[in-house]
C-alpha cells in the first residue's frame, strides 16, 4: 500500500489509541488503511506471517473498548471501505462494504420505499462493520430484532488472511450457522469486508407517543403491561429526568424535564392496526398514572422526539464533565426493581446516574456521572461494573448491544462457568489458532483482570522525565 495508507508517526497513531470508551488507551505500533478487501487480506497475511496481533477498527464509536489497540500490534482501519455496492430492490437487499455508515443504508434505500431496521443511537456515525462485530440493536430492536436478524451474508478475512463467505442469499442455509457465530464476536474471529443485509418496506403508518410518569417505577410497570396486552410496539424507550434535562437542552425535543420519567412509544404498520393499538396503549398509560400523553402530530415533530433520545448520551456532557455509559439487560418484569436498586447504589457512592434505555427489551444504558477533576473516576468505574453485574444477578446479561470488549471481560465469570468460557475459547481457536485477531477482548485474563481500571496513569519514571510513553 502507498505511504498515505500507513500511519507510523506518533501523533497519527494516537488518533487510534481508544474507541468511545476513552478510559482504556493503548497506542498501536502502526495503523494501516486498506482500500479494499484484497488489501485487508494482504495486511492480515503479513501479520500472520510474523505473528503480529491486529485489531480491526470501524468508526471507533464502540463503548466497550472492543477496538482498543494492542501494544506492538497493528490497527487495520476500515474507514476507506465505504461503498454501497448494490441496492437490490426486487429482493430487498443491500450489499455493503464495512465502512458504510448505518444511517446511509436507509438513505440509499429510501427512494425505493425501503429502509434498514437496526438503528443504534450512533447510527449517523457508526458503521455496518462495527454493527456486525457487536450485533448492534437500537431503539426499534423490540419489534425488528438486532443486526443478526438482518444480515444474510458476509465476506470475511480470517486470521490467516484467507477469505471465506459466511451465510448466503437466503436467511436459512444448510449446515452450521457460522454466520451467526461470527456476528457479535467483537472482531475476535476475523474481519468482515462485505455484508449483505435485508431491507424492509417502509410502514404505512407511524404513531409516536411521548408519555410522562410520576416515577421511574410507574413507567417500568407500564412497559410490562403493554407487553402483557400482546402489543409489540416498534419501540419503547425510557428516559429519566436527568437524561431528559440534558437532551432537551441539546436539541429541544419537547420533553417535560420536570417529569421523573417518560416513555417514547412508537407504533408502526397498517393504519387501522396502529389506531387500535394506540387506543389501547393510551388506556394502559392512563391506568399507570401517566401525567401527560402527547402524540407527535407530524414527521418533523416525530423526528425531533427521536433526535432527543438518540442525542442523549452525548447531551449528558452538558450536565456532567465526565460519565460512563453502561450496557446491561434485565427481564422486563424486573425493570422497576433494577432501576430502584441502581438509584440506591448511586446514592451510596454519592454519584448521579442518568437512565436512558430500550425499555421494551430490558436493555439498560445507565450513565454514571462523575468528575475526573474531583477524583471520582474509580468509584464511578466501580459503580458501573456493579450495575452490569447486578443485571446478571437479576436474571439478565452483561451486555445487550455494546459488547464485552476490554471493559467487562473481568465480569464474564459472573455470567458464565469455566466450562462455558472454555467452549467459547475452543470456538475462537478454531477461527484463530494463534490468537492474533483482536486479543485481550471478551475473555478474562490475568493481565487484564490484574490491571487497575480507569484512565491512563503515568509511571513514576515517566513523571520524572526518565522515560517517555510512545
Amino acid at each position: 500500500m502507498p505511504d498515505p495508507c500507513v500511519i507510523t508517526d506518533e501523533v497519527g497513531r494516537r488518533s487510534y489509541e481508544c474507541d468511545g470508551l476513552t478510559g482504556f488507551r493503548q497506542v498501536p505500533a502502526v495503523v494501516v488503511l486498506p482500500r479494499d478487501a484484497e488489501e485487508v487480506a494482504a495486511c492480515v497475511k503479513v501479520c500472520a506471517r510474523h505473528g503480529v496481533p491486529f485489531v480491526a477498527r470501524g468508526a471507533g464509536t464502540g463503548l466497550s473498548g472492543g477496538a482498543l489497540p494492542v501494544a506492538d500490534g497493528v490497527v487495520i482501519s476500515l474507514q476507506k471501505l465505504r461503498r454501497i455496492l448494490e441496492i437490490d430492490v426486487e429482493n430487498r437487499r443491500a450489499v455493503l462494504e464495512p465502512g458504510v455508515f448505518n444511517l446511509d443504508i436507509s438513505k440509499a434505500a429510501a427512494p425505493y420505499g425501503l429502509y434498514y431496521a437496526p438503528d443504534p443511537s450512533s447510527q449517523q456515525v457508526c458503521t455496518i462493520g462495527g454493527n456486525v462485530a457487536e450485533n448492534s440493536g437500537g431503539a426499534h430492536c423490540l419489534k425488528y430484532g438486532f443486526t443478526t436478524n438482518h444480515v444474510l451474508e458476509m465476506e470475511v478475512v480470517l486470521a490467516d488472511g484467507s477469505v471465506v463467505t459466511l451465510g448466503g442469499p437466503s436467511p436459512e442455509q444448510a449446515g452450521p450457522d457460522l454466520r451467526g457465530v461470527f456476528l457479535g464476536s467483537e472482531g475476535t474471529l476475523g474481519i468482515c469486508t462485505k455484508v449483505t443485509v435485508r431491507l424492509l418496506r417502509t410502514a404505512e403508518a407511524v404513531r409516536t407517543v411521548l408519555a410522562d410518569f410520576p416515577s421511574i417505577e410507574a413507567a417500568g410497570e407500564t412497559v410490562g403491561a403493554i407487553v402483557e396486552a400482546a402489543i409489540v410496539p416498534a419501540a419503547v424507550e425510557m428516559m429519566d429526568s436527568l437524561a431528559m434535562e440534558a437532551a432537551e437542552a441539546a436539541v429541544g425535543a419537547g420533553y417535560t424535564v420536570e417529569s421523573p420519567s417518560a416513555l417514547i412509544i412508537e407504533l408502526d404498520g397498517p393504519a387501522e392496526e396502529c389506531d387500535e393499538q394506540f387506543a389501547e396503549i393510551t388506556r394502559i398509560c392512563e391506568e399507570h398514572g401517566a401525567t401527560r400523553i402527547h402524540v407527535a402530530d407530524s414527521a418533523e415533530e416525530r423526528a425531533r422526539v427521536w433526535k432527543g433520545r438518540k442525542a442523549a448520551f452525548a447531551a449528558v456532557g452538558r450536565i456532567s464533565p465526565d460519565y460512563i455509559v453502561q450496557d446491561g439487560v434485565v427481564p422486563r418484569t424486573r425493570l422497576a426493581e433494577v432501576l430502584s436498586q441502581i438509584a440506591s447504589m448511586g446514592s451510596e457512592k454519592g454519584l448521579r446516574v442518568a437512565n436512558v434505555f430500550h425499555a421494551g427489551d430490558g436493555n439498560l444504558h445507565p450513565l454514571v456521572l462523575y468528575s475526573e477533576a474531583a477524583g471520582e473516576h474509580d468509584k464511578a468505574e466501580e459503580l458501573s461494573s456493579a450495575i452490569a453485574e447486578l443485571c446478571v444477578e437479576l436474571g439478565g446479561s452483561l451486555s445487550g448491544e455494546h459488547g464485552i470488549g476490554a471493559d467487562k471481560a473481568c465480569s464474564m465469570t459472573r455470567m458464565f462457568t469455566e466450562d462455558d468460557l472454555a467452549v467459547m475459547l475452543r470456538v475462537r481457536t478454531g477461527f484463530d489458532p494463534d490468537g492474533l485477531c483482536n486479543p485481550g477482548k471478551i475473555f478474562p485474563t490475568p493481565r487484564m483482570c490484574g490491571e487497575r481500571p480507569g484512565p491512563f496513569r503515568p509511571h513514576p519514571l515517566e513523571e520524572a522525565g526518565v522515560i517517555s510513553r510512545l
